[in-house]
């Protein structure tokens, strides 16, 4: 299982729920970021969580020894989005397996939306 770490006393198990949070702590310290969205569709509007709930925005699966991020961003409006996405997802890269010691193999990003900052 990709969220276990084996060490000398037994094992650590990090939850997806931890993994998300660090991920999008990562993100929204990322330039050209204004926030991360839930990826619920409300009246066609995307919705910028706020800090506290930005952990809704990642979606982490862990299969096989394999951990994969899916992100869902909203970027700044006059940003080249090609390079917010590149910055996100070596932030996050950084960011998770360093903290957590899991090594991720992907971090597939969503651009919901664009918005004047």
């Amino acid at each position: 299982m990709g969220n276990v770490i084996k060490a000398k006393a037994g094992n650590i198990i990090i939850s997806k729920e931890v993994i998300a949070l660090l991920a999008g702590m990562a993100v929204i310290e990322c330039y050209g970021i204004v926030g991360m969205a839930s990826g619920k569709m409300k009246d066609g509007i995307d919705e910028v969580l706020k800090r506290e709930n930005i952990s809704r925005g990642v979606i982490v699966n862990i299969s096989d020894n394999s951990l994969t991020l899916q992100l869902n961003i909203i970027v700044g409006y006059g940003t080249k989005i090609s390079e917010v996405a590149q910055n996100v997802i070596g932030k996050v890269k950084y960011a998770v397996e360093n903290i957590t010691g899991l090594k991720i193999d992907r971090v597939y990003i969503n651009v919901k939306g664009v918005r004047v900052i």
